[in-house]
């Protein structure tokens, strides 16, 4: 029963909201007519706007320069079941979608965040539940969530989950023996609790129309090693398929969660090398494959994709307060005296050791958050509000199970996971969660982008455009895209990124000096121009236009592989696609199955335009198989999106068939199909060579005529 005392909080809060929005500033994932969230989308992000914490908002608007930020939408925690309900202090979860509504918000980002023996490596943000109550974490924690998310007055809402933030990556890293594993994370890995729980949130919220998860996986200083890579990729598929869950319960993943790695290092690559030594031999990157959380996110995502998860799945970046600016910020590589000093001198990250994750000294403000800055990148988001303490700096008894944890202290020498090196936390912290003013003075300070009204910041004297770009190419491109290059802007201060246009109309971002296009139509001329933004906002004049004509769609393989279907579904208006598959070589060498992907055509008439797939059966094992659905790009009739399906390891020896497999796909409303139309569909039942279903082989036509 709400009380008196916790309306008059409620309405008051609301009209906070309201004031805040008077202020007219404009979210950064906002467009100005978002699309309704009833119907679900691919990137939850695009078109979307975005729900603001006022709860968050008053406290950085008190800070100096906070107001500069204080609109930026953020994740809501639910980091203990008392969380659900809120409290005098604290908006409940349900105030908080309320508040989205009179937003006008359709975008709404919660923290799902309460295992039993949650964060088992880190004492500052232990959890109210112990190792065992993994009843209570399903029954008075998840249970509760979904009841209030499934609520048709938010089915407006898409509602973007992040899923237990920490807990699968410790299993892989600090359970089995290594330096800084502990006895709690044994536990948990022992008893699977991390695992199953995670699959009962993913099975439970995911039946939910309107909510998107994404899986917390670290970030590359955690997992960029080849010894922790590919074993948390295997870990996170074990656990979404837990407890009911399947690979479509999840929409994508999350790197960086609170905490501070560089989205780009922008002076150095893994592959320079300094007087005979390699980057990755440095102190700093200790033999790991990654130097930044982009180039980290984007081959994670590659690697899940052939560990089975779909492959239109999308990945977050956690920018807020990963920016490291300032004046300390490096310019340029350091020197090449030796290859630490080449790196130490040139790095952006500027913590004592990648392991450090609390309350960082230096630390500043990333990237705004933003809808689809790069390729394979759902968005740059704030998952950790800025000024909230990662935990407190010396012991403080409390009542919501939070431990002290020495690396939150700054006379601290170190453990295994930081190479026994200091910890670089700011002193006089709080408990994890509770606001840190000095901290989040110390991250606008040091934004990058730099902030208005702060050093380098839109408020300052920068009024000088970058020069516009040259030099525009067309690099590769498909029948349903075109990847561009172009030499670099130059400025005053510095080029921030690049917009590109597709016909004057803005279809992309990016960083770098290169995009690719998608979703393109075959055998269709299109024109590009590119121009060069700064971190005050100035935008430089347009490239030269650049005309670039898609591939044709179509084509016939005539390779030593061939595909043979039958269909195993005699009606053509239900709610999914049936099929049989076998994929024979007919040439006198064997195959490598890794290079190898089959296309079934079709197009889904009307309803979502998302998609579920599944193996039902293999000869080779399902868990051999990937499998998801992508639009061509065709005109063709009945050819607009295909089923595709790959293998992850193993070859095809000659004259040797993969046998039978057995696939299926559906629409995530699970609305009807009409497959009479559809380009591959046959009504063989019984297997046949099929001319209208592709193989492809690196990337080529070897089988097939394509639409």
């Amino acid at each position: 029963m709400r009380t008196r005392g916790t309306t008059t909080h409620r309405l008051r809060r609301r009209l906070a909201v309201l004031s805040a929005l008077a202020m007219g500033a404009a979210l950064a994932v906002a467009v100005p007519a978002p699309a309704s969230a009833a119907a679900r989308v691919d990137n939850p992000y695009v078109g979307a706007t975005a729900y603001v914490n006022p709860d968050w908002s008053a406290k950085a608007a008190a800070e100096p320069g906070g107001s500069a930020i204080a609109d930026e939408p953020g994740f809501v925690w639910m980091d203990r079941i008392a969380a659900i309900e809120g409290s005098s202090e604290a908006m409940s979860l349900r105030e908080h979608l309320d508040t989205a509504l009179d937003q006008g918000a359709n975008l709404f980002q919660v923290v799902i965040y309460d295992l039993p023996g949650r964060d088992c490596a880190a004492l500052a943000s232990n959890g109210e539940l112990g190792p065992t109550e993994l009843d209570r974490y399903k029954d008075e924690y998840i249970d509760p969530i979904s009841e209030i998310l499934a609520d048709p007055a938010y089915a407006n809402l898409r509602i973007v989950t992040i899923i237990e933030p920490d807990s699968l990556p410790n299993i892989v890293t600090n359970a089995g023996g290594s330096a800084g594993s502990t006895e709690a994370c044994a536990t948990m890995k022992a008893n699977g609790n991390y695992e199953k729980g995670v699959g009962y949130a993913l099975h439970t919220l995911g039946a939910i129309p309107n909510v998107y998860n994404y899986i917390d996986a670290a970030h590359h200083g955690w997992l960029g090693w080849d010894s922790n890579f590919v074993p948390a990729a295997q870990e996170f598929k074990k656990a979404a398929t837990s407890e009911g869950a399947t690979v479509s319960d999840v929409t994508g993943f999350i790197v960086n969660t609170a905490n501070y790695s560089a989205l780009k290092e922008p002076n150095f690559k893994i592959t320079d090398t300094v007087n005979g030594a390699q980057v990755r031999q440095s102190k700093w990157i200790d033999w790991n494959y990654y130097t930044d959380e982009l180039s980290f996110a984007q081959a994670l995502r590659t690697e899940l994709v052939s560990q089975g998860f779909a492959s239109d799945i999308g990945m977050l970046i956690d920018t807020a307060r990963n920016g490291w600016g300032g004046s300390d910020r490096p310019t340029g590589p350091g020197p090449q005296t030796s290859v630490d000093a080449y790196v130490d001198g040139g790095r952006v990250d500027r913590r004592i050791h990648a392991g450090n994750w609390c309350n960082q000294s230096g630390a500043g403000i990333g990237e705004r958050p933003t809808a689809a800055p790069e390729p394979g990148i759902d968005a740059y988001v704030w998952a950790k509000p800025p000024g909230e303490s990662d935990g407190n700096s010396a012991p403080i008894d409390n009542d919501e199970g939070k431990g002290f944890d020495r690396m939150c202290d700054p006379t601290y020498t170190g453990n295994g996971r930081n190479g026994n090196n200091l910890t670089g936390a700011l002193p006089n912290s709080p408990l994890a969660g509770h606001w840190f003013s000095a901290q989040f003075q110390e991250l606008v300070r040091n934004a990058y982008p730099a902030l208005d009204g702060t050093p380098g910041g839109g408020d300052d004297d920068d009024t000088q455009a970058p020069t516009a770009p040259t030099g525009v190419t067309v690099t590769a491109k498909t029948s349903g895209s075109v990847s561009l290059s172009w030499t670099a802007s130059t400025d005053d201060t510095g080029v921030a990124g690049y917009d590109v246009f597709r016909g004057g109309v803005k279809v992309g971002s990016t960083t770098t000096t290169s995009y690719t296009d998608t979703g393109l139509t075959a055998s269709t001329a299109y024109s590009y121009t590119v121009k060069a933004k700064d971190a005050a906002g100035n935008v430089s004049a347009a490239s030269g236009a650049l005309s670039a004509t898609t591939s044709a769609g179509g084509g016939t393989g005539t390779g030593a592989l061939k595909v043979q279907y039958k269909n195993t579904d005699s009606s053509a208006t239900d709610n999914q696609i049936r099929m049989g598959l076998q994929l024979v070589n007919t040439g006198s060498t064997a195959v490598n199955l890794s290079t190898v992907k089959v296309r079934y055509w079709f197009t889904p008439e009307a309803g979502a335009s998302t998609f579920g797939t599944a193996c039902d059966y293999a000869v080779i094992g399902c868990g051999n198989l990937t499998h998801g659905v992508q639009s061509s790009g065709s005109t063709a009739a009945g050819a607009s999106h295909y089923l595709e399906v790959g293998f992850g390891s193993g070859t095809l020896a000659a004259g040797a068939s993969t046998g039978e497999m057995q696939l299926r796909l559906n629409k995530s409303d699970w609305s009807n199909f009409n497959e009479a139309d559809d380009y591959s569909r046959s009504t063989t039942t019984s297997y046949a060579d099929a001319p209208k279903i592709g193989v492809y082989v690196t990337g080529a036509l070897s089988w097939g005529t394509a639409p």
